[in-house]
């Protein structure tokens, strides 16, 4: 992998790759940065790859789940020249798909070209594609010289039909995996930068942004006023999608456990930028809503008319200034111990829907989900979140509004206005 996946350092591009100056870098960068911007439109994540010899940047849709990048083949033939992957070649075996070991025996056609099944996590529509490698270009997050960045020569993905953009952000053509394969962005960012932890870091923010490929943020690390809580990503079943899963033992409400079944516990939960906001089991959702009125109005909220798509909406203010976010009942998903526990509270756990209404923002998952909670981006906004690949470790922090902080702050997209 690593003989054909090399990088260069690069100084601030002229017009075009030829014209870049190859250049050792001096210190070793610990982190590479992608911008993230939120559509108000689809409430999805969007970021910027560039790609292609001319290293042209393109639109792509954040699936944290997603297996691997996967970009419309009308945009490729226009912008770059990606080389195909024969289906019995060292690339193709690093896929999870049926093929080399047991088709490419004696008389098999060398020729025929590697593909594998690509989904809109959004729309769910799914299609068979062809691998492609091409270059990839990332940015580092703690450049000397912010025009410094690094490129993948032969970076693998996905060539997917138009079809499957439906759904997605206006001007996205594609969506970005994120998850735990072999070809997805962190782990071939990892493989060709020897010197990178294998691990990511996610700040999703209601505006600006940022992913970072290698580690924490330079800002947030050995930031003494954030800590981080730690809990095992849990390995998927067979029969369920692709993603991140943790474990939550217990749900509570300002503190009281919820009764959700005889075990007491939630199990398997997914967390997932596909989805605006988390979803619940029918019968989870049912027993969440019911405590979290009753904690609600016992601190003298007002329950109101529900606003579609969501079932609990509350009056936030009487009186007082309407744009003023009041208190509400906090929510604690408690993981492998009681001292484990991702605290959702404020914004975070209200959508303001109008001056006089905000609702609960989480809605009925349905009777029989393969999943019975997946946590969506809304709930996931300002935190910052660390998914470690090499020990299998989900790393989040207290919401960053506690310490005056937001993900805004880190300002990813100045870093790329110097290539683009």
């Amino acid at each position: 992998m690593a003989s054909f996946l090399k990088f260069l350092l690069l100084l601030p591009l002229i017009s075009h790759i030829h014209g870049a100056i190859s250049q050792k870098y001096p210190t070793l960068p610990k982190a590479a940065v992608l911008p993230l911007t939120k559509d108000i439109s689809t409430l999805q994540y969007v970021t910027e790859l560039l790609i292609g010899e001319n290293l042209a940047p393109v639109k792509l849709v954040v699936d944290l789940g997603g297996p691997f990048l996967w970009v419309d083949s009308e945009f490729t033939s226009q912008f770059s020249s990606p080389g195909p992957v024969k289906s019995c070649s060292l690339q193709c075996s690093m896929v999870e798909i049926s093929g080399c070991s047991r088709s490419c025996g004696l008389g098999y056609n060398a020729s025929k070209t590697c593909t594998l099944q690509v989904e809109n996590s959004v729309s769910r529509i799914s299609t068979s594609g062809e691998m492609k490698e091409d270059i990839v270009g990332v940015k580092f997050s703690d450049a000397v010289d912010r025009g410094s960045f690094a490129y993948i020569q032969r970076f693998l993905f996905s060539h997917a039909p138009n079809l499957l953009l439906e759904g997605l952000a206006s001007g996205a053509k594609g969506m970005l995996g994120l998850g735990n394969s072999r070809i997805s962005l962190p782990s071939q960012f990892s493989t060709t930068f020897g010197f990178f932890h294998r691990k990511f870091s996610l700040c999703l923010s209601p505006s600006n942004g940022a992913i970072f490929l290698g580690g924490m943020p330079p800002e947030l690390e050995n930031e003494p006023t954030i800590p981080m809580m730690y809990t095992p990503l849990i390995s998927k079943k067979s029969n369920i999608q692709q993603g991140y899963y943790i474990n939550v033992n217990s749900i509570k409400i300002s503190g009281k456990k919820l009764s959700l079944n005889p075990k007491g516990s939630v199990g398997r939960t997914k967390i997932s930028t596909a989805i605006p906001y988390t979803t619940m089991e029918s019968k989870i959702y049912s027993t969440f809503n019911a405590a979290y009125i009753k904690a609600a109005t016992s601190m003298n909220l007002s329950l109101v008319a529900p606003v579609a798509p969501f079932e609990v909406c509350f009056s936030p203010n009487e009186g007082g200034n309407k744009r003023t976010l009041p208190n509400f009942p906090t929510v604690d998903l408690v993981m492998q111990s009681e001292l484990v526990k991702w605290r959702i509270l404020g914004r975070n756990l209200m959508v303001r829907v109008s001056d006089e209404v905000m609702c609960l923002g989480f809605l009925n998952g349905g009777l029989n989900p393969m999943v019975p909670i997946v946590v969506g981006g809304y709930q996931l906004e300002d935190y910052m979140l660390e998914f470690n690949l090499g020990n299998s470790m989900l790393g989040f922090s207290s919401p960053l509004g506690m310490v005056e902080k937001k993900c805004s702050d880190f300002d990813a997209y100045s870093w790329y206005t110097m290539v683009s």
